[in-house]
């Protein structure tokens, strides 16, 4: 069980199996900050496994959304013989999440920004997780007030 989930956090992102997790929950559905259009928000990253549990700041902003989206179908539509990596969100500004998809599908929590520590985190993924990935944007979203169009390019 992970017991460092809190039951009221509102998750965007939330990969496990039964040994271990990577989740990225909102602090706040408000945003710490808007700058022409664009709006920032504070969540974490929480990993929690047998070995190892941590949890570190990963800012993101409206426009990350749109590129976790994207994301969830470039690695739908990846050659699953062909070695697929990508960072969300965009590295350098904050901490971020590394999708190596191999055998097995490793998720990579970076905080290159602050400490430089960089947890692994293999798991046995189902078919099932892109389809829920979605459904939890979707949710976020809705709780942000950042409509669907946004998915498409347009911003919020």
């Amino acid at each position: 069980m992970d017991t460092n989930r809190q039951p009221d956090a509102i998750e965007l992102i939330r990969l496990a199996d039964p040994g271990q997790s990577v989740s990225v929950r909102l602090r706040s559905t408000e945003p710490t900050l808007e700058s022409l259009g664009v709006r920032y928000y504070d969540a974490e990253a929480v990993v929690t496994s047998g070995f190892v549990n941590g949890t570190v700041y990963l800012g993101f902003d409206s426009e990350d959304l749109s590129d976790w989206g994207r994301l969830l179908d470039a690695i739908e539509e990846a050659d699953l013989n062909e070695p697929f990596t990508a960072d969300w969100p965009r590295s350098g500004r904050t901490a971020y999440l590394r999708f190596i998809s191999d055998d097995p599908y490793v998720v990579e929590v970076r905080d290159s920004t602050s400490t430089q520590i960089v947890v692994s985190v293999p798991f046995d993924m189902g078919d099932e997780w892109i389809a829920e990935s979605r459904e939890r944007l979707a949710a976020v979203r809705a709780a942000l007030g950042v409509g669907a169009e946004d998915y498409r390019g347009a911003r919020p």
